[in-house]
């Protein structure tokens, strides 16, 4: 994990390899940075309702050496924010204005988490790879299609396919020289387990796009690029924002592909775009 990464971003995504005491507190501390800051060990420990004893725990389990030194980490990280989000009033246009501007500022720390050699690495294979299948299933599946089609569209031919049986059994015909790209926030959706299980079985690379340092998924795949969760809770990152900083990555990921592809992916995106013009109606007919 990149030591840039802010705190809270640190403490979301490691939130899956805590104890359910040890959770309590991570939720607080990400959901309640300005608060928490201001407490003491005892006092966080009493507005989680655990002992202090398990708030020294926690912040070890977060690499820090203890409550004193995390205290310090989460207020560089809050000195360093820019000005709280608008509130643009409560009207249906202010709230999605408000909750945009929010989104906005968590993307700008989505790639904490990610080290070069693994973004490198990443954009290597897909670009290399005989065959790209991408996996996705539930919120995360519209961003698999969405992937797959870009991939395609700079020159990298990827495949899609949304039935979960369906998905297991392209991904156990995969080989050694293909590429199984997983899209899931919680990284325990059970049928992307399954295809990345069959892929991997299959001798295939396992690459996994998810929110969360330990899960199922990461522990399959070959690889993981985790992006920092943007949420405020753990169930805002599953419904809401994980697909927010996927699907940005996703646009860049793409780009990065493209450029590892060199001549081949202009040439592509130019009949591309030929397509694209063949395809638009004249307004006049």
């Amino acid at each position: 994990m990149s030591a840039d990464a802010p705190t809270t971003a640190r403490i979301a995504a490691l939130r899956n390899v805590l104890q359910p005491t040890e959770r309590r507190i991570a939720d607080l501390i990400v959901s309640e940075p300005e608060i928490v800051v201001e407490l003491t060990a005892q006092q966080l420990a009493d507005r989680a309702g655990v002992a202090r004893s398990s708030v020294v725990r926690a912040c070890q389990r977060l690499g820090y050496r203890g409550y004193p030194q995390l205290r310090v980490a989460l207020a560089a990280e809050l000195g360093a924010q820019p000005d709280a989000a608008t509130d643009h009033g409560v009207g249906v246009l202010g709230r999605m204005r408000t909750a945009m501007d929010r989104a906005a500022q968590a993307l700008a720390g989505s790639a904490g988490l990610l080290t070069e050699d693994a973004v490198s690495a990443a954009v290597t294979r897909i670009a290399r790879a005989r065959r790209v299948l991408v996996v996705a299933n539930g919120l995360s599946s519209p961003l698999a299609s969405d992937l797959a089609m870009r991939l395609t569209a700079v020159g990298r031919p990827a495949e899609i396919v949304a039935d979960p049986i369906a998905q297991q059994i392209s991904a156990r015909q995969l080989a050694g020289e293909d590429m199984c790209l997983v899209i899931s926030g919680s990284g325990a959706n059970e049928a992307s387990v399954r295809a990345a299980r069959a892929a991997h079985a299959a001798g295939a690379g396992v690459l996994l796009i998810t929110s969360f340092v330990a899960s199922t998924l990461t522990e399959i795949a070959d690889l993981s690029l985790v992006l920092a969760p943007a949420g405020a809770t753990f169930r805002d990152e599953l419904e809401h924002t994980s697909r927010a900083v996927h699907a940005v990555f996703g646009e860049v990921l793409v780009d990065a592909v493209a450029a590892e592809l060199g001549e081949r992916s202009p040439r592509i995106r130019a009949q591309v775009l030929e397509i694209l013009s063949e395809n638009l109606a004249d307004p006049a007919e």
